[in-house]
């Protein structure tokens, strides 16, 4: 098969992180894949070079001139299959496809999140074989009908290297200014559209800070809430208590010293951030009706509480800062359930199943 992924967004995501490791994969078994990206972007500074083919291919084009710029790629390479995410990437990618006369187009869909199709994609449905592929059956289940489909929706599972959490080094405690004594981490992943849950997460802590004073609260996460993040901290007096960390920090080390893990992100980003806390035995905390929860089940794993409830979660948190041995068992069953659900082999065997089908011709 010989298979593209159009990633349009210069920075380093969640889906760019699937998209990568399904190239990877990919080419590990004999398929010819190419990833197109931003030139200079913080993606392609993250992509394997050698491992599969990086193509930099301007992005902020206009919409013409973005598909006669795919159009070439497709048909120098004799692409079959192209893989987008987002409503412009599948309009230019299937105006590509049709101007090449080859390819299928393959949108996926980010974990949890539900497609919502503009009415340029719809025209783009028209235009080229398209296909959909999902993270998770919850959310092939709540897709809505899309017209003119006519290839099988696919589920594709997120999925990660569980052995290679086994050879990451923890973080120096020093990295995190963690040098008066010893503390208890827990570690929380927030994204721009998660402020007012990780608001919630600064209020838990806030009402653990007197008894438990010995916890520190790692954000990972940057962008525009930050600020505002921090602002709430000083106000809910926890600056003291409370870490926030940039993009250049390894953010598998630091997951390596931690205690809890509180995943308020969504879509890949989420999913991926609790997948690698499972992987590193971390028990993880959810909140119902989040991405999280899709992977945590309550009480073997982590623990699942009621949205912004931050009393409740106080004490689940409190309860479980008192008791290692069970923190212990919930991080070793993520261990195994990464290890036997969510591997990146079940994902490339899922993904590859969808691109074959995708490229039968005879299907379209």
């Amino acid at each position: 098969m010989r298979i593209l992924f159009y990633l349009s967004a210069p920075a380093w995501t969640g889906s760019a992180r699937a998209a990568a490791a399904l190239a990877r994969g990919l080419s590990d078994r004999g398929h010819a894949v190419t990833v197109a990206c931003p030139p200079d972007s913080a993606v392609e500074q993250r992509l394997e070079f050698g491992s599969y083919e990086v193509l930099p291919i301007a992005v902020d084009l206009p919409l013409l001139t973005a598909i006669r710029r795919l159009r070439g790629a497709l048909q120098e390479r004799f692409i079959q299959v192209v893989c987008v995410h987002t409503d412009r990437e599948q309009t230019v990618a299937a105006g590509a496809a049709r101007m090449a006369e080859r390819a299928a187009v393959l949108r996926r869909a980010g974990a949890g999140e539900t497609f919502r199709l503009s009415g340029m994609s719809r025209l783009a449905l028209r235009a080229a074989a398209p296909g959909f592929v999902f993270a998770a059956d919850e959310d092939a289940q709540r897709a809505p009908p899309t017209p003119h489909a006519r290839l099988t929706p696919r589920v594709v599972p997120l999925g990660v290297r569980p052995h290679l959490y086994e050879t990451v080094r923890p973080a120096a405690p020093s990295s995190l200014d963690l040098t008066d004594g010893a503390h208890r981490l827990l570690v929380c992943r927030y994204d721009a559209e998660s402020r007012a849950r990780a608001g919630n997460v600064l209020r838990v802590v806030a009402l653990l800070a007197p008894r438990h004073p010995e916890l520190r609260l790692v954000m990972l996460g940057g962008g525009a809430p930050e600020d505002d993040l921090r602002m709430h901290a000083a106000a809910l007096r926890v600056s003291r208590s409370v870490i926030f960390l940039d993009e250049g920090h390894d953010d598998l080390a630091v997951l390596a010293l931690a205690d809890l893990g509180w995943v308020v992100a969504g879509g890949d980003d989420g999913a991926f951030a609790v997948l690698d806390l499972l992987a590193s035995r971390v028990p993880v905390i959810a909140e119902r009706g989040s991405v999280a929860a899709l992977y945590v089940p309550d009480g073997i794993t982590g623990i699942v509480l009621p949205p912004g409830d931050a009393h409740d979660a106080a004490a689940a948190i409190a309860r479980l800062l008192a008791h290692e041995d069970q923190r212990a068992a919930m991080g070793a069953a993520g261990r195994v359930r990464v290890a036997r659900d969510y591997t990146e082999t079940l994902m490339v065997d899922a993904f590859e199943r969808a691109a074959v089908a995708a490229g039968d011709r005879s299907a379209w």
